[in-house]
């Protein structure tokens, strides 16, 4: 089981967790379609049920028991995945803030489908236009959830749902709700009202 604990901060598998911005990790070159960080075992345990593929875990070493079932579930799907565990001084040293509710992980960005697929047997469907605050698109994505909308469709200049604190305040929803961006960053609403209309929506 590869559960590395550390002795330095100097693996360059650990610059995802430090050194590379939201913007970086979507642009990740050695991935097809970036990269993401998920934060709390229920986040990270949602992206496994959503087939989302990790890359890495990583958490300070008074978390590795109660995250233990995670660490055995991900290992199963990929037995040379890294576990790495690190002090608190570590952990805060190389984050730079502190994890209340767990493991950190690395996913592989699933590809967007369109929205002709997504909508493909909808009934009833969310648009979040230009949504910039992560805290309020995690809690529209849960609200979809509970209310049982079966789409979410973002238009270009709304927040990453996929950004660790919208992910965190979604509790993972953004896993079970499928969504995807819809228009033009020039003109969502030219291009993407009448793409709606044409598939039935009012």
């Amino acid at each position: 089981m590869p559960i590395i604990h550390l002795d330095g901060l100097g693996d360059p598998r650990l610059a995802v967790y430090s050194g590379m911005t939201d913007s970086q990790l979507r642009d990740c070159p050695d991935s097809a379609h970036g990269l993401f960080i998920g934060e709390s075992r229920k986040v990270i345990e949602r992206a496994l049920d959503a087939g989302v593929r990790m890359r890495s875990l990583f958490m300070e070493e008074k978390w590795l028991d109660q995250t233990m079932p995670v660490v055995e579930r991900a290992l199963a799907a990929d037995a040379e995945m890294p576990v790495f565990v690190a002090t608190r001084e570590q952990f805060h040293a190389l984050t730079g803030y502190e994890v209340t509710r767990g493991a950190l992980a690395a996913f592989e960005r699933p590809a967007l489908p369109s929205v002709e697929e997504l909508l493909a047997g909808a009934r009833r469907v969310a648009v979040l236009e230009d949504v910039v605050n992560y805290t309020n698109i995690g809690a529209v994505f849960r609200s979809a959830a509970a209310l049982g909308i079966d789409a979410v469709l973002v238009t270009p200049s709304c927040h990453d749902p996929l950004y660790r604190r919208a992910a965190r305040v979604s509790m993972g929803t953004v896993f079970q709700v499928p969504w995807t961006r819809i228009g033009s960053v020039r003109d969502w609403a030219t291009e993407g009202v009448p793409l709606l209309r044409s598939l039935g929506f009012a």
